[in-house]
């Protein structure tokens, strides 16, 4: 590796906030804790940014980083699925190149740091610390550079529970976003790189973790601000640019159990026996617990007990509701064995349903298509009958309150575009404004509380300061397809003329290539444990 690819120094520095938006940031501004982050915004140019559909952070970060919409980067979520087999995403699902990568090409080096959906790495010009989906203590570009990065800060880590820390604790997120800090600085003092890419996770997950609570999320934001400052006053960027992948806001409309509609319509098939789609988090939770694999242990006679009980309706999903009312879910939940969980939970069998949602963060309804599934219930013949079947009868959808329950549900094609749309659900679903929330569970009323009640918004964030920005220039319409394009232009790098953004007015606009297609790595599992526990009790899965 060559320690000093960039004689010109710390040129652009992108700051990574998940989840941030101005209704999040300007109580922040008022109170006086971020003071940096502040003055970024006052003495630049910023605006909303517009996320994509779905503005999740394992879909949504790809878009950024490649200017690509799924549809051609391949990622629609934290789940990859085969036939019925799913996995969690990780960099080979990814299938278009990083701007890192291209920027590499043109002789700029960078140095990245926890980014999600970015392990394992390809090689490139810099040094790569991989974030969210990765496994803890996981292989970095270049090899070895791990154990480097712990020996000078004292640690590192990808997920705060991986520290000494109370889990979920103010601690916890401070220390782990202080050694993100340290690690980026590092980096750059070692490599010295043109580009540098800081992102900061727990800026969304402390509203997943602890909702609503001020003194934990001004936390979190007043270490983020310690370490953006410091990073500022030790790289001396050119420029800054501020980017969320989307924003972040209470949920104050009810939650939306497609699977119980689409059953009630005949599409949805339940089996129990932990066949289906098991309680995630308490699933993974108490696996992790016992030290044990999911799936691997023999049924017991408690378990049959519980599976019988599910075929009169007790199901673990309805007893959960009534412990949670009680405040009695999570203890509980802790002690239960997780293959009486499993037994007792009412999943979709999905081998012998006709549609079903897999996955909430991936918005949208998938059929269980002949020929394209293993054990596929509708015909190709009557595949855009049923779509748009389903389409009619979910747009017609309305709230207790009766509101319509989404902004829109189209065709998969109306969003995306590219040669992975076909691993796009095939019917996709907006919720009303984001707020209302559409959730994959069984065994319960269609409508209810919503589990989360903050999550994720649409608009997002971008802000730019510095050498090469005019501050005049208006940020309406900015996407996130378009942060790609911004960071080549500000190398005078050629956009990749298939981005499907373009350079944001702060900049000149930049010329456009054809370049080479993009030849990713095989597809590699990542069958990771921690990593699905921690999703799991992010809420994404």
């Amino acid at each position: 590796m060559d320690d000093s690819t960039d004689e010109d120094g710390l040129r652009l520095l992108v700051v990574g906030l998940d989840a941030a938006c101005r209704p999040v940031l300007e109580p922040l501004f008022e109170s006086g804790a971020t003071p940096t982050l502040e003055r970024l915004f006052e003495t630049g140019t910023s605006g909303p940014l517009e996320s994509q559909i779905p503005p999740w952070t394992a879909s949504a970060w790809p878009s950024l980083y490649t200017g690509k919409n799924p549809g051609k980067h391949g990622v629609y979520d934290f789940l990859s699925f085969d036939g019925y087999d799913w996995d969690v995403v990780n960099s080979t699902h990814v299938r278009e190149r990083p701007v890192w990568e291209l920027l590499s090409e043109h002789g700029v080096s960078s140095v990245v740091v926890n980014v999600p959906v970015t392990h394992p790495s390809r090689e490139f010009d810099g040094a790569l610390l991989p974030g969210m989906t990765a496994p803890e203590d996981p292989v970095c570009h270049p090899e070895g550079i791990l154990e480097d990065v712990k020996l000078a800060c004292g640690d590192y880590r990808i997920y705060p529970q991986s520290g000494p820390e109370p889990d979920r604790s103010i601690d916890g997120y401070e220390r782990t976003i202080e050694l993100r800090g340290k690690a980026f600085r590092y980096l750059c003092r070692r490599i010295d790189p043109g580009f540098g890419f800081l992102q900061f996770q727990q800026t969304d997950s402390v509203f997943h973790e602890r909702p609503g609570d001020k003194a934990a999320i001004e936390a979190v934001y007043r270490e983020v601000d310690r370490q953006l400052a410091e990073t500022i006053e030790e790289t001396d960027p050119d420029t800054v640019l501020v980017v969320s992948d989307h924003g972040m806001g209470r949920v104050s409309g009810p939650e939306f159990r497609i699977n119980e509609f689409l059953r009630e319509q005949g599409y949805v098939r339940t089996q129990n026996g932990g066949e289906g789609m098991p309680d995630w988090s308490k699933a993974w939770e108490n696996d992790l617990l016992e030290g044990e694999d999911a799936g691997d242990h023999e049924e017991r006679v408690l378990e049959r007990a519980m599976n019988v009980a599910a075929t009169f309706g007790i199901t673990t999903q309805r007893v959960a509701g009534a412990l949670d009312r009680v405040g009695l879910a999570e203890p509980i939940g802790r002690r239960i064995p997780n293959d009486m969980i499993r037994a007792a939970s009412e999943q979709v069998d999905f081998h012998n349903s006709k549609a079903y949602m897999r996955s909430k963060s991936e918005l949208g309804v998938r059929i269980n298509l002949a020929g394209r599934e293993p054990n596929g219930q509708v015909p190709e013949s009557e595949y855009e009958r049923v779509r748009d079947d389903i389409i009619t009868d979910l747009s017609a959808v309305r709230t207790p309150g009766g509101e319509p329950m989404f902004d829109a549900v189209e065709p998969r094609e109306t969003f995306f575009e590219g040669p992975y749309v076909d691993d796009a659900p095939d019917i996709v679903t907006v919720p009303a404004d984001f707020d209302t929330a559409v959730v994959a569970d069984l065994g319960a009323e269609q409508f209810g509380d919503p589990l989360e009640p903050w999550n994720h918004k649409r608009t997002g964030i971008v802000a730019a300061a510095g050498a090469g920005i005019d501050d005049s220039a208006a940020l309406e319409g900015a996407t996130i397809f378009d942060v790609a394009p911004t960071i080549c232009s500000l190398f005078d790098v050629p956009v990749d003329a298939a981005m499907d953004g373009t350079p944001l007015p702060i900049v000149d606009g930049g010329r456009e290539a054809e370049y080479p297609a993009y030849e990713p790595e095989p597809i590699a599992a990542t069958d990771d444990r921690v990593v699905e526990e921690r999703l799991s009790d992010l809420g994404y899965l």
